[in-house]
Order: C-alpha cells, then structure tokens, then sequence
C-alpha cells in the first residue's frame, strides 16, 4: 500500500501549479489570495464525495483540469523557466513542445493525486506577505495530511494579460520550479543536449525523502 507522504507526493506535483485548475479566469479586480482561496474551495467542493467515482474515470476529471488550466496557469512562462539557460537556443517548436509535455505530466500526475491523497484540511493563510513588485505575489498555505503533519505551500503568481496566474510553487521549502529546472538541465547532460530526446523523455520527479525533509526556499 501506498504510504499517506507518498500519496502526498502525487498530488504535491498537482498543487505545483494546478490547484487552481477549476477557478474562472481569474479578474483582475482580485487580489492574488482571493483567487487562491475561491480556487481551493471550488475545487475540493467539485471533488468532495465524488472521489469514488473520478477514481473509476479517470479521463473525465484529467478533462475537467485540462479544460481549466490554460487561465489558471502561465505555462508557457514556466517552460522558459525550466529550460533555463537552454530556453534561447531552442526552436520555437521545442519551446512549445515541452511546455505542453510539461502540462501533461502534471496534469497526469494530479488527477491521481486528487483522488487518492486524504487530507485532513486545506487551508490559506489570512497573513500573506505584501508583494515586493505590482506585478509579482505569493500566497501561502498549508496542507494538513492526516496525521496531523503540517505541509506549508507557497504559490508564486504573476500578473499576465490582466489575469494572475501561477507560474511556481515552493512545498515544504523545496522550490519545484528550480527543481525542475535542474532536473531538466541534467537531462539535457545525459542525452548530449539533445532538445528532442529530452522533451520526449521528460518525467518530472521529487524524491518523497526530498519533500519530507523539506528544504531552503
């Protein structure tokens, strides 16, 4: 059976970017926390008591994150980001490429997570740090697993096009977007810097002992 940080882990990689997945368009006339917290309580409202059933259909709540997703969040940000210092030598083909392998990982690995992970209580916090630029902020939260161990969540967001979105995600003091992003420059190293061998190839991954431990953000 699968251990309840482990169940943790999978839907970590969800909450990375995609916990605000069934929000609307996020207005700009809301604050950063306000689109969190409406996007925390819409979603685990679609999700709660029906857990049985999505566990058994899969495909129809993968439909519902991937419809979502493109308002909530900046992938095309986040691709650059992770590709790093590989970003400008890559096509413009690649670059789109590996942003829409990238969603698709996630959104992969999310849509188990949020049927199998039992959580106890989600909750953003009512103190949040004042942004350091217009176009800029953070929401903190915290993930309560059953036992009682308390998981912070920080989400970066970015103002694009009028809309926050979502662009990285530290939990438990591991920033994922810089995980990733040594993740991906390790691949590149393995494969010869072959761009295509590495977007074909990507599966991104944090070690649960990593998590649980927690880091330096």
């Amino acid at each position: 059976m699968t251990s309840p940080f482990t169940l943790f882990h999978r839907v970590v990689l969800g909450l990375c970017l995609m916990l605000t997945s069934l929000a609307a368009a996020a207005a700009p006339e809301r604050s950063p926390e306000q689109v969190i917290r409406y996007s925390v309580d819409e979603l685990m409202g679609q999700i709660e008591g029906r857990r049985d059933y999505y566990a058994d259909n899969m495909n129809e709540l993968k439909a519902l994150v991937d419809e979502n997703l493109d308002d909530i969040a900046d992938f095309r940000y986040i691709g650059a980001s992770v590709m790093g210092r590989y970003f400008q030598n890559a096509t413009p083909q690649q670059r789109s490429r590996f942003a829409n392998v990238f969603r698709q990982t996630l959104i992969d690995t999310y849509t188990k997570g949020l049927v199998t992970f039992d959580y106890r209580e989600l909750r953003v916090l009512d103190s949040q740090r004042p942004p350091r630029h217009e176009d800029q902020a953070s929401v903190s939260m915290e993930v309560v697993a059953m036992d009682g161990t308390v998981y912070p969540v920080s989400y970066t967001l970015r103002l694009t096009d009028g809309q926050w979105k979502v662009v990285n995600v530290i939990v438990n003091g591991i920033n994922l977007g810089l995980t990733f992003r040594n993740q991906f420059d390790q691949a590149m190293r393995d494969h010869g810097r072959d761009y295509d061998a590495v977007i074909a190839s990507w599966s991104p991954e944090i070690a649960t002992e990593e998590l649980e431990q927690g880091g330096d953000a």
